[in-house]
Order: C-alpha cells, then structure tokens, then sequence
C-alpha cells in the first residue's frame, strides 16, 4: 500500500492546487493513473536556484555539538544538514520578491517602498497605520515599551517565548488563559489555540482596565503546538474587551496559516477566500504585532499596526527611538519592498494548501511509525511529545534539549526545545517554570524543503527513538537571565 496523496493535489484543468482527503490506493505502476494520482506529491512551484548543503560527518557533528555546549542554537549553520530550528526568515523568496528587492528605494524618509507595504497591510488586513520594525521582537519591543507598565498584566493564549521576555522586560505579567484542553497533546480538536472566554473575563475582573493594556492572541499559537484560533473565538473576546475597554492584540506572525484552518475547519467559512478572512480576522482586534519572516516569506522584517490614530500616535516615537524612522523601521527599502510582495504571497490558497499539507505529511508520517507526535499537526511545525517520548527524563532535565542533541549527533537534523528550558525563571522565586507541555518543535522553513527531506527527517527520529533509552538528561553549565535557551550551555546528567 502506498499513500498516493500528500493533503494537496493538482488539477490540470484549472491550474490550481486544491486539499481532498487522505486516500490509500495500492500503486504497482503507472498503468492507469488519474491526472490526480500523477501530480499529488508535487510542489506548487519550479525551483530556480539551489544552495548546495553538505552532510556534516559523525565525527564533525560530534565536535561540533561539543563546542557548542550540546546546545543546537550553537551549532553554525554550515555545520547542520536539514534545519528545522525555525521558520523564522528560513524561507525562500519568490522571483517577484527578488525582483522588488530591485527596486529598493533607499531614501531615509518617505521610501516609495514604505507606501507599498502600508497599501499591502491596509489592502490585506485593514489597518490604516504601520510603523515597519526590523523583526516582530522589535514590533514587542517598540509596543511593550509605549503601553506596558510596572504592575500591569497581559492575558493570552499561551505567550511565545519574546513575547512573556518583553512582557516581564517592561516589569508586567504574562498569564495564560488558553482553553485546558491544548494542554493536553493528543485529544484532536480544531481550534486548540482558542481563548478561556471565562479564564479571561476573570483577568478582567481581577485586575481591571487600568492594570491590562491589552491582550494577546497569537494565531496560530506557536507554544501550544501551532494550534489554531477560530474566527467565533476572536469575535467572542473582541466582544468581551469591548465590554471592558480593553484593547486587543494579534500577534500575527502566522495569520495567513491561521485563515487557512478557518477556512477549512469552521462551519460557514468555507465560501470566504483566504484574503477575506484574513480581513474578518483583523477586524477583531485593534493593534497587531507581525514578524514577517514568518507568513510574509521575507527574511527579514515586521511591522506594528492599528486602526487608531491614538494608539500609532504613542508607538511611532519609540519606533524612531528603537528602529528608525517611520517609514524605515530599521529596513532597507528592498526589504519592505520584498515583505510587500511577501504579504499576498502569503494569503494565496493554492500556496497555503500546499504549505500546510507538507507539515501535516511530516505528522502523518511520524505518527503512523509511533512517535508521539502532538495532534492535529500544526500550521508551521510538527511537535514531538517528550513526556512519553523520554519518560524517563524530569523537566528539570530539560528533555527536549536532550533530544535535540542525540537528533543532531545521528543525523544532522537540527530542531528546537519548547517546554521547561524555553519556559525560563519565576521572575519572583528564581525556579524554573515546568511547562505543560514538554515538546520539541521540528519547523519547516517555507518553500525550502521537499517531501524527500522530510523523509530523512523521519528516519532521523526513528533512529533516536530506537536509542530513547539511552538518552541521558541535561544540567546547565552556563545561562543567561533572560531568554536564556539561545546561549545556554549544558552538561549531561551522569
């Protein structure tokens, strides 16, 4: 038995790429083939350049984890076969984005490469002000440091990594408010990124207007497993912070991926196109962070945005402060060019069907060999289930860091630690925070690697789980206050 279907399928009639549903036919040859069956492991797009990577050695890869402190995020990136760290500006640009970088127009102020991106994010999401930042911790930045202060509390679902560092940074309080059932990796639901309506209206109540500058909805949510948002659940809460006065924020770093799911999984949606819904989407909040090395395919970039005149008027100072002028942000004009073009790259449908049916194939096919694999698959990223995956390792052995060392000393493959080391310190009692979940995230960069690819990385997963065992846990040798899963160093646990 073969699986002739990778979640997208071509059809030669219409030129598009459509999702059918998972089907297995047995295949001996190609005697008989539909067009379908021909064309359903295909990429939507031709391949015009290729950077050659090299298969770093046993020996290299051990030499190299070494002197990194066995932490992968030290690891140089010559010395790594298929990266899988992030999908963070770890695309590939189409030919149009490399032709608007052409077209770069490096005027300090006034860049008609400025004007283009603000049409594109009106155009897209509605919003009348943009203030460009070089990367979306630089939009944090610039927002946290204008509306957040001493005391305050910032309620979400479940807050990414820079985003609870800016939070606390700027002396406040990130408190998750997440629905309980995203905690619990393998119950398969559509929308595990949604919002505790009653979780947050006791935020609300607790703590009050003057104390939450506003609230966070990240979608899809990165820490909960690239989870999704439903449009029902946004409305809901934009209704509940209008009740109380308290603005709303998406963090929108993957808002297309996120319109995506709307489409596909929530009754009445479907007869919207992804640009519509990206619309809908944004008119459920007032202010929006995006690093758009995510879902605008740049390499780098990101931007602030909002409806209100008010709230732009309080940002832009601490933009020039921190990024640059207004209509710069820390970018080149090529760049904002590039992320222009990048942003309707990203809310194209036949691109989206694509991209998230490659993630869930690497899913699928972990799952179908018996690695834990967090469920459903995520927009961006396939997450490994640690608690079972290293039963035998505590949290405060840090046991996705541990994985991610052995995957990279077998194969070269390198992934992320998301659970107790990223997590970080109690600001107040200086102990580690465990994490509901323990997971170790394996992120596909866009439009960079092939279903081959992906294979290996199945083999290389299966080869640490034939060791699990074996796998020893980490103490820290070195860490930094804050952040500290990008530098730390480590030890193994005799």
């Amino acid at each position: 038995m073969r699986r002739i279907e990778r979640s997208v399928i071509f059809n030669k009639n219409i030129y598009q790429w459509w999702d059918i549903e998972t089907v297995y036919k047995p295949i001996h040859n190609s005697a008989g083939m539909t067009d379908d069956e021909m064309f359903a492991d295909v990429e939507p797009f031709r391949i015009k350049m290729v950077e050659p990577i090299k298969i770093p050695s046993s020996e290299e890869r051990e030499r190299s984890l070494k002197e990194a402190g066995l932490n992968v995020f030290l690891v140089k990136g010559e010395n790594i076969f298929i990266d899988l760290l992030t999908d963070s500006g770890t695309g590939a640009m189409s030919d149009r984005q490399w032709a608007g970088l052409m077209m770069g127009d490096e005027t300090y102020a006034g860049s008609r490469n400025f004007y283009n991106l603000e049409s594109a994010v009106a155009d897209i999401l509605g919003f009348e002000y943009v203030l460009p930042c070089h990367q979306g911790r630089g939009a944090e930045n610039v927002l946290h440091t204008a509306l957040i202060k001493d005391g305050d509390v910032v309620p979400g679902n479940t807050h990414f990594d820079t985003t609870k560092a800016h939070i606390e940074h700027k002396k406040g309080k990130a408190i998750d408010c997440t629905i309980d059932e995203a905690a619990d990796p393998y119950i398969d639901l559509p929308f595990k990124g949604n919002v505790d309506l009653n979780k947050l209206e006791a935020v609300y109540k607790e703590y009050g207007k003057e104390h939450i500058p506003f609230t966070v909805i990240t979608a899809t949510c990165n820490s909960g497993g690239g989870q999704p948002v439903s449009m029902e659940n946004m409305r809901a809460v934009y209704k509940l912070s209008q009740k109380y006065g308290i603005l709303v924020c998406l963090d929108g770093a993957r808002f297309a991926e996120n319109c995506y799911f709307i489409k596909k999984r929530e009754p009445g949606m479907e007869k919207y196109s992804i640009k519509e819904i990206a619309k809908l989407q944004a008119d459920c909040f007032d202010l929006m962070t995006m690093s758009a090395k995510k879902d605008a395919i740049v390499n780098i970039g990101g931007f602030v945005a909002t409806r209100h005149a008010e709230i732009y008027d309080k940002i832009k100072n601490f933009g020039i402060l921190f990024e640059g002028f207004v209509t710069y942000g820390g970018l080149a004009g090529r760049d904002l060019e590039a992320m222009a073009i990048g942003l309707y790259e990203g809310v194209d449908q036949d691109y989206l069907a694509y991209r998230i049916g490659h993630v869930r194939y690497l899913g699928e096919q972990l799952k179908e060999q018996g690695i834990p694999v967090l469920w459903p698959p995520g927009g961006h990223a396939i997450y490994l289930d640690m608690k079972k995956f290293l039963p035998h390792i505590p949290p405060e052995q840090f046991p996705g860091m541990a994985f991610c060392a052995y995957l990279y000393l077998e194969s070269g493959v390198r992934g992320v630690e998301i659970g107790t080391l990223l997590n970080g310190r109690d600001p107040e009692t200086g102990l580690n925070r465990p994490a509901k979940l323990e997971l170790v995230r394996l992120t596909i960069p866009r439009r960079v690697y092939t279903h081959r690819h992906l294979d290996f990385v199945v083999k290389a997963v299966m080869k640490v789980w034939e060791k699990k065992d074996q796998i020893k846990g980490f103490e820290l040798s070195y860490e930094s206050p804050v952040l500290r899963h990008f530098t730390a160093q480590f030890k193994w646990v005799e």
